[in-house]
């Protein structure tokens, strides 16, 4: 039994960066083998175990054979005979294709990631690479990652990923997945050079379709590259929808099956992007203090803050972003208590304690 420590690990450790979390792949041993020595197994599709003590995995070293379409239309064949040269070679990337030795700390590189670290590529490991769609994301991702880094992906592998794109492959990864893919990728330090790469490598369709227009991509890249950024993965994907019509937002949240927060941002986000002008004025009040109820400000003034950030970065001026948490301050600072005290109680009491927030809005407004 041959113990290496592989893909993400072995590329940090060679970077100089913090490693996260490690994987293992396990060459000339059995599950039964595994299981013998305390190991557990987890899943039922891969030969994956966990290590006892550490819970890292351990994967026996295993062959893919495209079967079916899609990310998971694949044979796997795990064998006590398949080499660790067989394992790597399924892996997407060269960088991700180098593997530590365990008992001696050998490095085995069959494939060429040392040197393509050095020449800070994102390349292919082989032409299978076009089996998996989801590649296609993940190469972005990566792009994204280590894009202060320097590194780029070879034009061979943008070759690749349009071969894929074209096959209408794309289509048939969850929209779990992709979610996963585009919220690890806007989270990182350049979240930008995601969809930059989707779009070089004509991949934005079919899940990025909306935002897809070249002018309208550009004007998204360029609010991701803002130095007052947000830091919320929901927050910054709300500063790439924040110029979509109703429609279109529904359509790009319903096909991404968005979590419910992340569906509240983008919404809320727009809706105050398409209407608050450049200085509100006391007449607004109204529509202010409806807009405040309809997204959720009104029970709150935690979104306030986070909401200020991404208009910030829309483009909206000091004045009006300013003018957002005065008038829900305003809004706040009038409470039910002293109606209820003085007998107001049901829809009565919902009236006037709208109009007495109104009144304070306004004049939070008046000159």
């Amino acid at each position: 039994m041959e113990i290496y420590l592989v893909g993400g690990a072995v590329r940090d450790e060679l970077l100089g960066k913090p490693v996260v979390e490690r994987d293992f792949v396990v060459v000339g041993a059995t599950a039964e083998e595994m299981q013998a020595k305390g190991f557990r197994q987890v899943g039922k599709d891969f030969p994956v175990f966990l290590h006892p003590k550490t819970g890292e995995e351990y994967a026996l070293a295993r062959t893919e054979r495209k079967s079916g379409t899609g990310y998971q239309g694949f044979e796997v064949h795990a064998s006590p005979e398949i080499t660790l040269e067989q394992d790597l070679i399924r892996r997407d990337l060269t960088v991700n294709a180098i593997a530590r030795d365990q008992a001696t700390g050998e490095l085995i590189d069959p494939y060429g990631g040392q040197e393509d670290l050095h020449e800070k590529l994102l390349r292919h490991v082989s032409p299978a690479f076009t089996e998996d769609p989801l590649r296609v994301l993940r190469v972005a991702r990566f792009a994204a990652r280590f894009y202060q880094d320097d590194f780029t992906v070879a034009p061979e592998t943008f070759s690749l990923m349009r071969t894929i794109a074209a096959s209408g492959e794309l289509a048939t990864l969850s929209a779990e997945r992709v979610w996963r893919e585009l919220e690890r990728s806007i989270a990182s330090a350049s979240p930008h050079v995601f969809f930059a790469v989707l779009a070089e490598a004509e991949s934005l369709h079919p899940w990025f379709t909306e935002v897809a227009d070249t002018s309208y991509l550009a004007a998204a890249l360029s609010r991701l590259q803002h130095p007052q950024l947000p830091e919320s993965a929901a927050l910054r994907l709300a500063t790439v929808t924040i110029d979509l019509n109703d429609q279109a937002l529904q359509q790009f949240a319903d096909r991404l099956k968005l979590p419910k927060q992340a569906r509240y941002w983008l919404k809320t986000c727009q809706k105050w992007h398409q209407k608050l002008p450049a200085s509100c004025q006391a007449e607004d009040a109204e529509w202010l203090w409806d807009l405040l109820r309809e997204t959720g400000c009104q029970r709150s003034m935690d979104p306030i803050l986070p909401l200020q950030s991404v208009l910030q970065v829309a483009g909206h001026n000091d004045t009006a972003v300013q003018q957002l948490r005065r008038i829900a301050q305003a809004l706040h600072a009038v409470t039910p208590q002293p109606l209820i005290e003085a007998g107001y109680t049901g829809a009565e009491l919902g009236a006037k304690l709208r109009q007495q927030q109104i009144k304070a809005i306004a004049e939070v407004l008046t000159p």
